[in-house]
Order: structure tokens, then sequence, then C-alpha cells
């Protein structure tokens, strides 16, 4: 059985639409800009929590006190 040549077409058009929209949603899935968003993101909670922020500000004053200390030795 032959089928329409529009009814074809209409297929065709369907499924290139259907296809597109796959396209766009991996693309944006895949998005690095979205992978770096949400890095910084779990970067940032994690600096929220006080333990690691005291803990690396306890860091960063005993590296300064250690230059410091080596700078006027």
């Amino acid at each position: 059985m032959a089928r329409d040549p529009d009814t074809i077409q209409r297929e065709i058009e369907k499924a290139r639409d259907a296809l597109a929209d796959s396209l766009d949603a991996l693309g944006e899935k895949a998005s690095p800009k979205r992978f770096a968003d949400q890095g910084k993101q779990a970067v940032q909670s994690k600096l929220a929590d006080p333990r690691i922020k005291y803990g690396l500000i306890a860091v960063g004053a005993l590296v300064g006190v250690a230059i410091l200390k080596k700078l006027f030795s």
C-alpha cells in the first residue's frame, strides 16, 4: 500500500522536530557551564560548613605565621 507524499513529509518533519528537541535537551544536560555551576555550588556548600571554614582559616593563619617567621628570622 503506497503512502501519501504529504503524510510522509509530515512524518519526516515531526521526526526532525523530535530529534531537535532531544538534541537541545542533551546539549543542556551536558553543558560545561551547568557542570561548573554545580561544582561551584558544591564547593560553596562545603565551605559554609563551620568545621571546614574555620579549619581553612586556621591553616591559612599558620601558613601566614610560618612565612612571616621565615622572613624575619
